[in-house]
């Protein structure tokens, strides 16, 4: 299990997990200009999949605020927030997290993620989705990863099909999206179904 020492980190600690095409890290103070540029390039790209974004949703006090509440997550054991990175160039291509971390007789987390426009249907997504699961299931011994898309989301559907995942329902209402309460499909993988 990998744990933070010290109260006063705003990022959690140094971890690198490496793919073929892409690696992920945790975010760190440094990644906000890079990551709001890219935000804000793809936001008529990400916005229609996503929750409302509030009025300062780029600016560096926001990313301190989010750096500090997912350094607290890694702490508690509660969420894993990473940022992904081509692996030849170092540019940031998107992020993706496992939140509301589940401990006891559940073991399980919700997979979460966005890709910046540029770098949208190139294998970065499914690279980093592998590389975020065999964290899951190794380092965290997880048994379950959810998932949860728009049904109109084709690629996201594509994405979690890719790389195992499997369709378990419909829930109406489940998400609010772009300010509005959205019905999502839903997916999970198991730890014995987890290929890597």
């Amino acid at each position: 299990m990998i744990r933070l020492l010290g109260s006063g980190l705003i990022s959690p600690p140094a971890v690198r997990l490496d793919g073929p095409i892409c690696y992920i890290r945790p975010p760190l103070p440094r990644d906000w200009r890079e990551w709001a540029d890219l935000r804000a390039d793809s936001r008529a790209f990400l916005t229609p999949w996503e929750p409302t974004w509030p009025a300062d949703a780029l600016t560096r006090a926001a990313f301190g605020r989010r750096l500090r509440r997912q350094a607290q997550e890694w702490r508690d054991d509660q969420g894993y927030s990473f940022l992904v990175y081509d692996r030849v160039t170092d540019r940031l291509v998107g992020g993706l997290g496992l939140t509301n971390l589940r401990r006891g007789v559940a073991q399980m987390a919700t997979l979460g993620y966005w890709v910046g426009q540029p770098y949208a249907r190139n294998g970065y997504m499914s690279g980093a989705t592998r590389l975020v699961l065999e964290f899951a299931f190794g380092q965290l011994g997880l048994h379950r990863v959810e998932a949860a898309c728009l049904p109109t989301n084709a690629p996201s559907r594509g994405l979690l099909e890719k790389v195992g995942f499997t369709h378990e329902g419909y829930a109406r209402g489940y998400l609010r999206i772009d300010g509005v309460w959205r019905d999502h499909v839903l997916y999970a993988i198991l730890r014995e179904e987890w290929r890597g």
